[in-house]
């Protein structure tokens, strides 16, 4: 069998299971939802993230967040941004770790809490990569007629920027690439192109760069041929209906999270050096290029 047909098996048998890398395990998950039902209890949404150790993590933030806010904490994790964007859309959670491209769109929807700070700065950038031993891929038109891996139709790193830098140049996203496919995880995306299931792919950069410093074996079988300028960074939202004394007393504890020693320690794991109150406007880039992509 041939590198790709191997590398599909083993992409495929990784993303049917439950893994650390992309989510809690199902005991977990389903222990947390019945912890929503208590009175009291926050709830937090999570998408897959990349962290290695993430069911180690998420417990040490929870119970960090149980500390700080002193009530019950529980994380509503689900698979992909449509899920955990509908939970807080119809008030079933109070606050969310999401994309700035939901956020824009649903902005009536969702109050803005927090963003974080990476590299001192409420940034980040959407990279699109390659296999790193293609040298004759050096920019996004180069991969016009191959196969392309998004990572979440609501990404703003894994897919509204590409099809907003197709469109500019003038050419349609449906028809550029000779297949494309949603790998529902940012590592995911770098994994499909390390194994040849893709030859580029859209990820956001805050991972690539995570990845290459915890996992530089994966990062480094691939390439980026292009970043987007620099976007507003995966806000902290609530749901439109919190209690103004709660957004407050949630925000008061993630601002406060480089001022405490265990808060710093986590804000470590998370490569991230804190976070800030923010504001929309650092989502007008993001809102630029919604307006441009379903231009009608």
């Amino acid at each position: 069998m041939n590198r790709e047909g191997i590398g599909r098996r083993r992409f495929l048998a990784q993303a049917g299971g439950v893994s650390a890398l992309s989510g809690l395990p199902l005991l977990t998950v389903r222990a947390a939802e019945a912890a929503v039902l208590e009175k009291g209890t926050v709830r937090i949404g999570l998408t897959p993230v990349f962290l290695d150790d993430q069911m180690s993590f998420t417990a040490r933030w929870r119970e960090w967040f149980q500390e700080q806010l002193a009530r019950p904490v529980a994380f509503v994790q689900r698979g992909n941004y449509r899920e955990v964007v509908d939970l807080i859309r119809a008030g079933k959670i109070d606050f969310a770790w999401l994309c700035g491209y939901p956020y824009v769109r649903h902005q009536r929807e969702m109050r803005l809490v927090a963003v974080p700070l990476w590299h001192g700065q409420p940034f980040y950038q959407s990279y699109l990569i390659t296999d790193a031993h293609n040298p004759g891929i050096r920019a996004l038109a180069d991969l016009r007629g191959t196969v392309f891996a998004y990572s979440d139709p609501d990404s703003n790193s894994g897919y509204l920027y590409p099809q907003y830098a197709l469109i500019s140049a003038g050419i349609n996203p449906a028809t550029f690439f000779s297949r494309t496919f949603f790998t529902w995880s940012h590592r995911k995306v770098v994994e499909a192109v390390s194994i040849g299931l893709a030859s580029g792919g859209a990820v956001d950069g805050y991972v690539w760069e995570t990845l290459a410093e915890v996992r530089p074996d994966l990062a480094g079988a691939t390439r980026i041929v292009e970043k987007s300028p620099f976007l507003g960074h995966p806000p902290f939202l609530a749901r439109h209906s919190i209690p103004e004394d709660e957004l407050r007393r949630f925000r008061s504890v993630l601002l406060g999270m480089k001022d405490d020693l265990q808060g710093r320690e986590l804000l470590g794991r998370l490569r991230l050096d804190g976070f800030v109150e923010g504001h929309p406007g650092l989502y007008d880039g993001i809102v630029r290029m919604v307006e441009r992509v379903h231009r009608p």
